[in-house]
């Protein structure tokens, strides 16, 4: 129900805009988020919108240089990625979450995309 796409291999610094779209499910009614998940690490939370995309929520180590976005009329939301470093190299998933909870916790959510791998190079 979740697609995740725009990944790749790209050099450090440049830009990366990654997209999900969802089906069967009203979009609208969703929180959504994007987690990523290094190899050997857990996976971690990196983003958050709010239903109505007016509440936005980031990690720390993202927050000045990603934005999350979301268009409802597409049914889909969006992780635009700046100034991409080495330590951003993840498989990069997307969440939708129904009813309320913490927007970091990954045991919220209801549905996950099956993720986008993003690398990065120095």
């Amino acid at each position: 129900q979740l697609q995740a796409s725009g990944g790749g291999l790209v050099q450090t610094g440049v830009s990366l805009r990654l997209s999900c779209a969802a089906s069967g499910l009203t979009f609208s009614t969703y929180a959504l988020a994007w987690f990523r998940q290094a190899p050997g690490k857990e996976r971690e939370f990196v983003a958050a919108i709010g239903r109505s995309g007016s509440s936005t929520y980031y990690a720390a180590s993202v927050k000045v240089r990603f934005t999350i976005s979301r268009d409802n009329g597409k049914n889909t939301v969006y992780l635009r990625m700046n100034t991409l470093k080495p330590e951003d190299t993840a498989v990069y998933y997307c969440a939708a979450r129904r009813y309320s909870g913490s927007y970091a916790s990954r045991s919220d959510y209801d549905y996950w995309g099956q993720g986008t791998q993003v690398t990065v190079s120095s």
